[in-house]
């Protein structure tokens, strides 16, 4: 049985991956299988567990049920106009979202750009399945989903022309490694005020984020803008479900956790820092 040329390559051995059917198979027979939710597990177990890796059920529940309200729209369509200008004119270009959760800014971009390929990438496999299912039943036939990691992600040296890191973790050589000699890599970070009204709530002395410093040694900054406006959260839901999403989950006493509970309505800012970087040295 003949299979079809797919994008990933093999995570043991990086030989290129076909697809047979529902299963990804190297010249060398490791297989990897889609499963039920429309995802491949393609992360090793080795030195770790995957099963405890990324954001749990209750944090994707969090996650999805937020961004589903709209809140975070405006910052989704400014990065797909972004990979637009990017990929215009290449024939069938490759676009990875790395650290990509539950695929909300993935299929949204994809959605926008239907001529490329959209990759979201992610440690977790709740959330790998979860943009599956999400792309199934949005019918997006150009994003597939995938679990692994950002430090070794499952493509071929030079083979994307984008690639995305939505607040999340910048791997500098793994990204120069796979994207090709004109790729971009596109960074999405908080700004100074993003959310303050939410710790304002939360903690006496609420702190201003600083910028940061993903000190790329790979990549130079071609491009730097900043999305700021104001959203009205209308439920004590809507205020708990930003929470559980953010890093403040962890690190918030339970007495100041309840203040969400008792908030009806928040006015918060949004503030988004959108750097565009060009590959400058190939790994």
């Amino acid at each position: 049985m003949s299979g079809t040329q797919s994008a990933y390559i093999c995570p043991v051995c990086k030989d290129p991956l076909g697809l047979y059917d529902k299963t990804y198979r190297c010249g060398k027979g490791h297989c990897f299988d889609i499963s039920a939710k429309g995802y491949v597990n393609l992360l090793l177990s080795k030195g770790r567990n995957p099963a405890k890796s990324g954001d749990n059920k209750l944090m994707v529940k969090a996650r999805s049920d937020f961004l589903d309200s709209g809140h975070y729209e405006p910052l989704a369509n400014r990065v797909a106009a972004l990979i637009n200008k990017y990929v215009s004119g290449k024939d069938e270009p490759i676009v990875i979202d790395s650290g990509c959760g539950e695929g909300y800014y993935t299929l949204i971009c994809a959605k926008a750009t239907p001529e490329a390929r959209f990759f979201g990438i992610d440690i977790s496999k709740t959330a790998a399945a979860k943009g599956a299912s999400r792309s199934k039943a949005e019918n997006v036939e150009n994003a597939m989903f995938a679990a692994a990691s950002g430090y070794s992600l499952p493509f071929a040296d030079s083979s994307a022309d984008v690639l995305c890191s939505i607040f999340a973790p910048v791997a500098d050589k793994e990204y120069s490694r796979v994207l090709e000699p004109e790729g971009r890599l596109i960074v999405v970070s908080p700004g100074a005020r993003h959310l303050f009204a939410l710790k304002a709530l939360l903690y006496d002395e609420p702190y201003e984020n600083k910028p940061n410093d993903y000190a790329l040694k790979c990549f130079e900054l071609e491009a730097e803008e900043q999305l700021d406006y104001s959203v009205t959260l209308r439920s004590s839901k809507e205020i708990g479900d930003l929470f559980t999403m953010t890093p403040y989950y962890y690190k918030t006493p339970q007495s100041a956790i309840e203040k969400i509970n008792n908030t009806e309505s928040l006015v918060c800012e949004c503030s988004f820092v959108i750097q565009t970087y060009r590959k400058i040295k190939q790994v």
